[in-house]
């Protein structure tokens, strides 16, 4: 395939990948790989994004104006990250609104890095989850640009963003766009809510659930199944703050007016 031809399959890539590719090709030292690299970055064939990880610059397009696929950057921003929350909404074409900011689950711990405006945030898997081993859980593999990116599916993000609205935006962003997903595999939402072990969250999906449950097919089975994991005592949606709302008693959960009313839905 050649250096060229590995450039043009990996628009974003690693100095891992580039190391075993290298190694297949042709036996070279680590100071020749390290040449390598850097004899490309001087050239402008490829940008450096942060230390081991690279972009590729496609012929006659200068650095500085190289279009970049941020999707890509982040599910190569560690070796086990998954693209997640709105990132992966904005990924499956399900999100309401487009941000600059891009979120991946990862094992470990790293500081945000910018990129051209763009902001790119790792996030610990949920420790219960990593306890348990299900730190894949409802990923799934997807190919985009002729590389394999994990995203999280339709039915652990429904349940993530609600664990961690921060994560989601707004939280009419994370209903609207919640609600433009056609259908949900129902069974794998409740396993995987309870699985996350925390019972305000299984209460929040319970409140979605009911809320939607026509267009949506919950039966009474589902939400029971969910309201057998619901807090002993009231809870409060939003983490940050008690803020006032509407106390919906079968789920022990105190909801905002605007999300209990959908109040963006008014006509002004």
């Amino acid at each position: 395939m050649g250096l060229q031809g590995f450039f043009a399959r990996h628009p974003v890539f690693t100095h891992q990948e580039f190391v075993a590719f290298s190694s297949a090709e042709e036996p070279r030292s680590v100071k020749t790989l390290e040449a390598l690299l850097a004899y490309h970055c001087r050239t402008g064939r490829i940008v450096r994004v942060r230390r081991g990880l690279f972009i590729v610059v496609p012929p006659g397009v200068k650095p500085n104006a190289c279009p970049v696929d941020p999707y890509l950057l982040a599910a190569k921003m560690s070796d086990d990250a998954v693209l997640a929350y709105h990132t992966a909404l904005e990924f499956h074409g399900k999100a309401y609104s487009v941000t600059e900011q891009f979120q991946y689950l990862t094992n470990r711990a790293s500081r945000p890095l910018v990129f051209r405006s763009q902001r790119f945030r790792g996030v610990l898997f949920p420790k219960k989850l990593r306890d348990k081993k299900e730190d894949l859980y409802g990923v799934k593999e997807s190919e985009r640009a002729g590389l394999i990116v994990r995203v999280t599916s339709f039915e652990r993000t429904l349940v993530d963003v609600l664990d961690r609205p921060d994560l989601g935006g707004s939280w009419e962003e994370i209903w609207r766009s919640l609600e433009s997903v056609e259908f949900f595999e129902l069974e794998q939402v409740i396993k995987y809510a309870i699985l996350l072990g925390n019972a305000t969250t299984v209460a929040k999906v319970g409140f979605f659930l009911e809320q939607h449950r026509d267009t949506l097919m919950a039966n009474d089975s589902h939400l029971e199944r969910l309201r057998e994991c619901r807090p002993n005592k009231p809870h409060y949606m939003e983490r940050n703050g008690k803020r006032a709302g509407r106390f919906m008693a079968h789920w022990n959960l105190v909801v905002p007016e605007n999300v209990s009313e959908r109040s963006w839905e008014e006509i002004l």
